[in-house]
């Protein structure tokens, strides 16, 4: 499976950013997705993530400002951020996988977030 992020950038606190994920390969593997990202010296963390059927799980940091959906048979992926904060600059991942989120990971795109 290879996964593909886009949309980071910069953006001012209380803006918006939309990452997309496009995936690829045996998709028919993949039963979760979700973003991950890491943040400037900190260990990388789980963001949200989603489910074949679509059930979704969100941090607390992000739970009412972020928003996590897919597309039909698992081809794409997207992050709806609002709200955007600068504790949340960091580098996001697109992830998926069979049992875990952690199983296929893209390169990763920037979001910046100044105050």
């Amino acid at each position: 499976v290879q996964l593909q992020a886009s949309g980071g950038g910069l953006v001012q606190t209380g803006g918006s950013l939309r990452l997309s994920c496009a995936a690829s390969g045996s998709i028919d593997k993949v039963y979760l997705m979700g973003w991950y990202r890491q943040a400037p010296g900190k260990q990388r963390e789980m963001v949200a993530g989603i489910s074949r059927s679509g059930a979704t799980n969100y941090d607390d940091s992000v739970k009412g400002r972020f928003t996590i959906s897919k597309g039909s048979a698992q081809k794409t992926l997207f992050l709806q951020m609002n709200s955007l904060k600068p504790e949340d600059t960091a580098v996001y991942y697109c992830t998926a996988g069979r049992l875990s989120f952690r199983d296929y990971w893209g390169q990763g795109t920037l979001v910046t977030v100044s105050s």
